[in-house]
């Protein structure tokens, strides 16, 4: 077997973590279910792809992207085991029984109801601030890195989190960045309402807001997807084009919670 396939199952992959399956190979690192000795349960290991160990960046990215979960304790981030450099570097996450919400949406001809939509944006909302009180932005949202579990939704995937500040143009996703990513603008706490925005368009209508780049104003939601007024409005002001524009997270977070008859902190999965 070449160095550079995945580890097959029964392999040790760090200090009692032994590989049940190898889950996905991403750009530069490799996912894994494992079984924890010291937890006896599952878990998901992540480790840099063989051919990107040598790469210092990427190493201190999934080091730093481990220590802050391990560290970080919120019910819609998800948690961190630990994280060691031998016998490779590499983060254990807890395993989620859920699905993500790209996945979710992909199979599923029925879009979410508005209220589910709603309450996707409160748990969103929750993340963030409580990761901006950390001095740090997500800058990576999008549905791929939102799970639905236990009806509840959680974020992951801080390898690209960061402080606020001047940004390099193009980090981040495509087709998910927000103005101010794509030209190397100042990065703010508006750049992941951003992000809550526009997965909340994905999730309503099924499409992104834009063919290509955010260099004109979006589409209005109501257009593709017939939703409450104040819920449309909520969801374009996220994806104005001048961060200042946007409402804060804490203003987002108020709006959604007036839609809600009661206040419930569930997020139920679209139907059908």
């Amino acid at each position: 077997m070449s160095s550079r396939e995945p580890m097959t199952a029964g392999a040790p992959i760090a200090p009692g973590y032994q590989v049940l399956a190898h889950l996905c190979r991403t750009g530069w690192l490799d996912v894994y279910d494992a079984w924890s000795e010291e937890r006896d349960c599952r878990c998901v290991v992540k480790v840099l792809r063989p051919d990107h160990r040598r790469d210092r960046e990427l190493r201190e990215r999934l080091l730093r992207e481990g220590r802050w979960l391990t560290a970080f304790t919120h019910p819609h981030l998800v948690r961190g085991y630990g994280t060691g450099e031998r016998p490779q570097p590499y983060a254990v996450l807890e395993t989620l029984s859920g699905e993500t919400l790209a996945h979710l949406l992909d199979r599923s001809a029925r879009r979410p109801a508005a209220t589910d939509l709603t309450l996707l944006g409160l748990h969103l909302c929750s993340a963030v601030r409580y990761l901006h009180g950390r001095h740090l932005l997500h800058l990576d949202l999008k549905p791929a890195n939102v799970v639905i579990d236990c009806r509840r939704a959680k974020v992951l995937d801080l390898s690209i989190a960061r402080p606020p500040g001047p940004g390099r143009p193009g980090a981040g996703t495509d087709g998910y960045l927000a103005p101010e990513q794509l030209l190397g603008g100042d990065l703010t706490a508006a750049t992941d309402v951003w992000g809550i925005g526009i997965t909340l368009y994905e999730a309503a209508t099924g499409e992104l807001p834009f063919d290509g780049e955010p260099l004109t104003p979006a589409p209005p939601v109501s257009r593709r997807r017939r939703l409450p007024r104040p819920l449309a409005g909520a969801v374009d002001a996220c994806l104005r084009l001048d961060p200042a524009d946007r409402p804060s997270p804490a203003q987002l977070s108020a709006v959604l919670d007036d839609l809600l008859p009661q206040r419930r902190r569930a997020v139920m999965p679209p139907e059908g």
